[in-house]
């Protein structure tokens, strides 16, 4: 008599089975525990309460094979099936590691002879400037060391000077370099309460009767500026007020003549990104203030001071021209856009001669943007290159957990296979190849705006697809670089409309108006008449019914708006960059 087929549901459930069903019922018996709870209480069953719940579910599921795992092993046969999976698990990532780090260093080292030949490097030391001698070095004059110890401590200072700096061990140390032309009182800088300058991109000129106030009523409560007892012209009593940085301007000045600028921000090959700086905000407080002075120069009469203070400000920029960072040539283009609005206020006011227009337009040939990108953009590579190459040569995650985690007793760097970091080094400098550095074209000097967003989304695309941890390291250390070529390409175009608008100026002295176009400035006024920045189109010019001239580039929209500004909205608003055009015009009279 045959025996009827058991049904499935009549089956003994036992071993894997027998788990499988234990843990659903766990899983359910825990769902509805947590959902009875939610309701009793009142609360309202959110996403948020779900994950909680699958949150402690999976570590019930954790514990309960852990449990089993530990029991399994108990058994001896269990106990070396174990082991002798551990072995062979362990053999194969050792393998694994292997061909991974074989091919890791193949692929870096076969990107960097096939750039190498093309002239690139991506080595630390082929951006570091060679040594220059002390007593020829701008950097190394007295007047910083002093002023670096006093403004950031004694600990920054021997970090940056090393032996140098014990030269300078007193106690009398003076900050002569803390310059500004506002009050401690208002923390040293520029606030809502302060006045505000002129802009060239607004088409505005300095009040300095609010500086004059501004002194005098500061001088109600401290004595940090001098004021007449009775007032002046508003020039005469702001200059009086700025005064007392004379001789440390003078200072400057001599100093700014050596042949050599090489502050100290090389030393660091491994962790290049902890570079202090502390020289950049003096920088751009020592631009404010020569600004303001040489716009007083000029209203008090005295162009030919107002011309060596511009000319101290445009060297100045040039003194940080050779660091590799992004932020440095940022501060630079901020001092440059500082620095045009005396030039901008004496063509205004037609106080510059014909030869002090000759001297500005040559300090002005000096700057090229474009061509301090291309050599930024190698130095920021070559500085995320070397930080990656140390954390291969010492498995220290440092860049990755940030400075102060450094050989932290956790740090599993160690784990991390050799192909790791070459592969990270493989993907940052081909990300920096083939998008950042063709977003300007140096050869025929311009910038195309729509390329750039376009490589910039490409780089966001390429960096988010196919997700890879080799790619984890490109994603943190590739910077979102759009925003800073548009302050690279407006930095330049303005320095193009300032010197063609000091050539129009000169056509202005020599046949008493501007021209009809800007044609009838070269050769005589101006070698070369500088293309529009934007595009590489010629500027737009046009002579206006008042006797003056719009001059202007077509902006990062890459539109012809006219010659029109658009300010962005807020309390202040400035110029928005991002619309309208880039424009060179003087306040109707």
């Amino acid at each position: 008599m045959e025996e009827k087929p058991k049904g499935i549901w009549k089956k003994p459930w036992t071993g894997w089975r027998s788990l499988l069903l234990g843990w659903l019922g766990l899983m359910v018996a825990t769902l509805i525990i947590f959902w009875a709870i939610m309701l009793a209480s009142g609360a309202r069953i959110t996403g948020e309460e779900l994950k909680l719940w699958a949150v402690f579910s999976l570590c019930a599921t954790l514990v309960i094979f852990l449990v089993l795992f530990i029991r399994w092993l108990f058994c001896w046969l269990n106990f070396k099936r174990f082991l002798f999976g551990l072995a062979c698990f362990a053999t194969l990532v050792a393998l694994l590691y292997a061909e991974e780090d074989w091919r890791g260093k193949h692929d870096w080292e076969k990107f960097k002879r096939e750039w190498e030949a093309k002239g690139e490097h991506f080595d630390y030391a082929s951006i570091v400037p060679p040594p220059v001698p002390d007593d020829q070095n701008f950097a190394m004059q007295p007047i910083w060391v002093d002023s670096i110890k006093f403004e950031f401590g004694t600990n920054v200072a021997k970090q940056w000077y090393g032996e140098t700096f014990t030269e300078s061990e007193r106690t009398n140390l003076v900050d002569c370099l803390g310059i500004s032309i506002y009050g401690n009182m208002d923390g040293g800088e520029y606030d809502a309460k302060s006045p505000h300058n002129g802009y060239w991109a607004k088409g505005t000129e300095t009040d300095l009767k609010s500086w004059r106030q501004y002194y005098r009523d500061l001088s109600s409560k401290t004595n940090e500026f001098p004021v007449p007892s009775q007032p002046q012209s508003p020039a005469a009593d702001v200059l009086l007020a700025l005064g007392k940085y004379d001789s440390t301007i003078e200072t400057l000045r001599q100093a700014s003549s050596l042949t050599y600028s090489r502050f100290p921000v090389f030393s660091d090959a491994d962790h290049p990104f902890d570079t202090l700086l502390p020289h950049l905000s003096i920088f751009k407080r020592l631009a404010q203030f020569l600004q303001l002075r040489a716009i007083a120069e000029l209203q008090n009469g005295q162009s030919d001071k107002a011309l060596a203070d511009v000319k101290l400000a445009v060297e100045l920029t040039g003194k940080i021209r050779n660091e590799p960072f992004l932020i440095s040539h940022l501060v630079r283009i901020a001092m440059l856009q500082i620095t045009l609005q005396p030039i901008y206020e004496g063509l205004a006011e037609h106080k510059w001669s014909d030869a002090q227009l000759v001297e500005l337009d040559s300090e002005l040939s000096k700057p090229d943007f474009l061509a301090d990108y291309e050599m930024t953009i190698r130095g920021e590579r070559a500085a995320a290159v070397s930080s990656l190459d140390f954390m291969r040569r010492t498995s220290d995650l440092g860049l990755i957990q940030g400075s102060d985690e450094r050989h932290h007793p956790f740090n599993l760097g160690f784990l991390a296979p050799s192909a790791f970091f070459y592969q990270s080094e493989l993907n940052i400098a081909r990300m920096y190849q083939q998008y950042d550095l063709p977003m300007v074209d140096l050869e025929k000097g311009t910038v195309s705006p729509a390329r750039v967003r376009d490589l910039q989304t490409e780089a966001t695309r390429d960096l988010s697809y196919h997700w890879w941890p080799y790619k984890i390291l490109a994603r943190m250390l590739f910077p979102a670089i759009e925003n800073a070529v548009k302050k690279l390409a407006y930095a330049q175009s303005a320095t193009d409309l300032a010197r063609t608008a000091i050539a129009l100026e000169r056509y202005r002295l020599a046949h008493g108006e501007f021209p009809e176009s800007l044609d009838a400035l070269a050769p005589q006024f101006m070698e070369k008449i500088p293309h529009d920045v934007i595009g590489g189109r010629p500027l737009h010019y046009r002579r206006t019914d008042d006797g003056q001239f719009v001059l202007y580039s077509v902006g990062w929209n890459e539109t012809d708006d006219g010659g029109v500004v658009v300010m962005a909205k807020g309390s202040s608003p400035g110029v928005d960059s991002n619309k309208g055009d880039w424009v060179w015009r003087y306040p109707q009279k």
